[in-house]
């Protein structure tokens, strides 16, 4: 499972807000039962977040936000479809998680 893959969500719960989720790790640790993701989510305006910390993103025809405050472990069994990568959007993706811990 490449970091930074785009995967479906599956759950019938939370996919009309959050359609996908952003796999963010490392494939060292591919072995283990679940993933580190960041919800893809609809309808978040940029007055909401701050852009350094939630990146917005073009999937499809919509323009979703990575939520990461909401980042967390999902279980691989759950996840849906792979659906694209965002690897070239790399550097943006891992300091919006290290500004997230770090603070700067």
């Amino acid at each position: 499972m490449p970091q930074l893959d785009i995967y479906e969500n599956d759950d019938p719960a939370s996919r009309e807000v959050i359609p996908f989720l952003l796999d963010v790790q490392h494939d060292l640790h591919a072995d283990l039962g679940t993933r580190l993701v960041i919800p893809l989510v609809r309808g978040v305006s940029q007055r909401q977040c701050i852009p350094r910390l939630c990146l917005r993103f073009s999937i499809g025809s919509e323009e979703l936000t990575l939520s990461t405050p909401e980042m967390g472990a999902y279980p691989v069994a759950n996840l849906g479809g792979k659906i694209g990568s965002l690897s070239h959007r790399r550097s943006e993706i891992l300091a919006a998680i290290d500004f997230l811990l770090s603070g700067f």
